[in-house]
C-alpha cells in the first residue's frame, strides 16, 4: 500500500533560492533530514544523513592530518578561568562568546569552569609539562570535538551555539618551522575544498582586526556561495611564542641552552557542511559531491513487484557495492516517483533505475543529479560508466562554483565605484587598501562588507586605498559574509 503523500512534490515546498536564499537554505536543511532544531536555543540535532556527511569530511581529512604526521588526542571540555586569563589578547577576544560553570552539583564551584570555546590553553598547559627536549619537536596534535560560543544570532551548520570541529595544536623549535606548519595546513584545507567538496577557495592572509585572538597571523581559505556571500572554511594560526611565554612552554636546544617554542593551530568544523548546500545547491534540494557524498548512487527499481526485478537488482547492487557507496531503495510504501523525489532532494550524485524492460534490454538509466542527464549503458558497462560518471559530476560541481565565483568577483577602484559594484552584482570585490584599520572599519560600517583575506595572489601593485586614496599596501578581497 502507498503512503498516503507519497505523491506530494517535494520540491513545492523549497523556497525559490533566488526568492529568499536564507529561507531555502533552512527549507532544504529541513526537507533533506540534515538536522533538527533543539530543546536548547541555537543548538541544533545532526540527524544520520547530516552526521554521515560530517563522517566523510572527518575521514577524508583525518587521512591527510595523518599523512603529514599529525596524531589524534582527545582534551578536556572544561577550562578553569586561571588558564583562560593567562594570554590576554586571547581571553579578550573570546570573553563575549563564553559559558561558565560555577556549580557542580549543588556546591559552587571554587573557580570558574569555561565550557570549550577552543582549546589552546589546555593544550599549552600540557605542552608545558610533556616537552623538555628539542628530541621532544615537533609535537604535532589534532582533536575531533565539539565547543561552545555562546551565539546572539544562530543558523544551522553555518553558525550555531555548540558545533563539532578539528582543532590542530602544534609545538616547534624555529620561527621556520612553525610558519611552515601554518602553511602546510592552510594548503591541506585548500586541497580538500577543492578536490573532495569541489569549492574553489581564495587562500589569504586575515588583516589584523580579522585574525585570530591571540595568534601572530591567521590564514584562511574564503569560498564564495551561490548568492555571492563569501564563507570562511578553515582558518590556520601562526601564534608565534604568544602562548609558549605565558604558559612556559620551553625546550633545551642542542646547545643545552633553553628556548621557548612557537606554536601553531588551526582548524575547520561542521560549516563545511553549510558551506556544500550553499555552493552546490539548487531548487530541488542538495546537490552533493561524489567524494563526500553518504551514498554515491540509489538503485531505485521500477516495478519491482514484477518476477525478477528484485533479485536481478540485487545483484547489481552487490557488483556495484564492492567500489561505490550504494543505497538500493526498494521500500515497496512509496511510489517510484516518490523516490527520485526524495533522492534528489538529498543530493545523491548517481540514480539508477532498471526495470522489466531494462533487464530484458540487459541495461540500465543513469540519472545525474547535478544536470538532470540521463545516460542508458549496457549493464556490462554500468561500474565503469558509474566511475566515470561519479568523477564527471565532482569535476562539473567544481567548474560550476568557480564560474559563479568569476562572474561574482569584481574590482573596484575607488569607494563610489566600491558600493556600485557591490549593490549591482554581490560578491567579492577586490580592492587596493592602506593597511589602515580605520578604513577598514569605515567600509565595514557603511556597506557591511568585511576584508575576508590579503590573498596571496595579489592581482596588482601600487594604487591607492579605495577609502582614504592613500597608498595602497595591499589589494584585498572584500565581501559579505556569513
Amino acid at each position: 500500500m502507498a503512503g498516503k503523500n507519497q505523491d506530494k512534490e517535494f520540491v513545492k515546498e523549497i523556497t525559490n533560492m533566488e526568492d529568499d536564499f536564507p529561507q531555502w537554505y533552512t527549507d532544504v536543511i529541513l526537507k533533506a533530514d540534515l538536522v533538527d532544531y533543539s530543546s536548547v536555543k541555537g543548538c541544533m540535532v545532526i540527524k544520520p544523513y547530516g552526521y554521515a556527511i560530517w563522517e566523510r569530511i572527518q575521514a577524508i581529512l583525518d587521512a591527510m592530518f595523518k599523512k603529514t604526521g599529525h596524531t589524534n588526542v582527545y582534551f578536556p571540555l572544561f577550562i578553569p578561568e586561571s588558564l583562560l586569563n593567562k594570554e590576554k589578547e586571547h581571553v579578550e577576544g573570546f570573553a563575549p562568546e563564553v559559558a561558565w560553570v560555577t556549580m557542580g552539583g549543588h556546591d559552587k564551584l571554587e573557580e570558574r569552569l569555561c565550557v570549550r570555546p577552543t582549546s589552546e590553553t589546555l593544550f599549552s598547559t600540557m605542552y608545558a609539562k610533556w616537552i623538555n627536549s628539542w628530541r621532544d619537536l615537533p609535537m604535532l596534535y589534532n582533536q575531533w570535538c565539539n565547543v561552545v560560543r555562546w551565539e546572539k544570532t544562530t543558523r544551522p551548520f553555518l553558525r550555531t551555539s555548540e558545533f563539532l570541529w578539528q582543532e590542530g595544536h602544534t609545538v616547534h623549535a624555529t620561527q621556520e618551522e612553525s610558519e611552515a606548519e601554518t602553511l602546510q595546513m592552510l594548503n591541506i584545507y585548500a586541497q580538500f575544498a577543492e578536490e573532495s567538496l569541489a569549492i574553489p577557495v581564495v587562500k589569504g592572509q586575515k588583516s589584523e582586526k580579522e585574525k585570530f585572538a591571540g595568534a601572530n597571523a591567521t590564514y584562511t581559505i574564503e569560498a564564495m556561495m551561490h548568492d555571492g556571500k563569501a564563507l570562511q572554511c578553515g582558518t590556520s594560526h601562526n601564534f608565534g611564542q604568544n602562548f609558549s611565554m605565558p604558559f612556559d612552554i620551553k625546550y633545551q636546544n642542542k646547545e643545552g641552552k633553553l628556548e621557548y617554542c612557537w606554536q601553531t593551530s588551526w582548524g575547520s568544523s561542521t560549516r563545511l557542511i553549510g558551506a556544500i548546500i550553499m555552493v552546490h545547491g539548487d531548487n530541488r534540494g542538495l546537490v552533493l559531491p561524489p567524494a563526500v557524498a553518504p551514498y554515491q548512487v540509489v538503485m531505485v527499481p521500477v516495478a519491482q513487484h514484477k518476477a525478477g526485478v528484485l533479485e536481478a537488482c540485487g545483484k547489481i547492487y552487490e557488483e556495484l557495492g564492492r567500489d561505490f557507496r550504494v543505497y538500493m531503495d526498494d521500500r515497496d510504501n512509496y511510489s517510484v516517483g516518490w523516490k527520485f523525489n526524495e533522492w534528489e532532494m538529498k543530493g545523491v550524485p548517481l540514480r539508477i533505475e532498471i526495470g522489466p524492460r531494462d533487464l530484458e534490454n540487459g541495461q540500465a538509466v543513469i540519472v545525474r543529479r547535478d544536470s538532470g542527464e540521463k545516460v542508458t549503458v549496457n549493464l556490462s558497462d554500468l561500474a565503469a560508466e558509474v566511475g566515470r560518471l561519479l568523477g564527471d559530476v565532482q569535476q562539473s560541481l567544481f567548474d560550476r562554483a568557480l564560474k559563479n565565483r568569476e562572474v561574482r568577483t569584481s574590482v573596484a577602484v575607488d569607494f563610489a565605484d566600491f558600493v556600485s559594484k557591490l549593490e549591482a552584482n554581490p560578491g567579492f570585490i577586490r580592492a587596493m587598501w592602506c593597511g589602515d584599520q580605520q578604513c577598514e572599519l569605515e567600509v565595514k560600517e557603511k556597506t557591511a562588507a568585511t576584508i575576508r583575506c590579503i590573498p596571496f595572489e595579489q592581482g596588482k601593485s601600487g594604487g591607492a586605498c579605495l577609502c582614504c586614496g592613500k597608498p595602497a599596501q595591499h589589494e584585498v578581497v572584500f565581501a559579505r559574509a556569513y
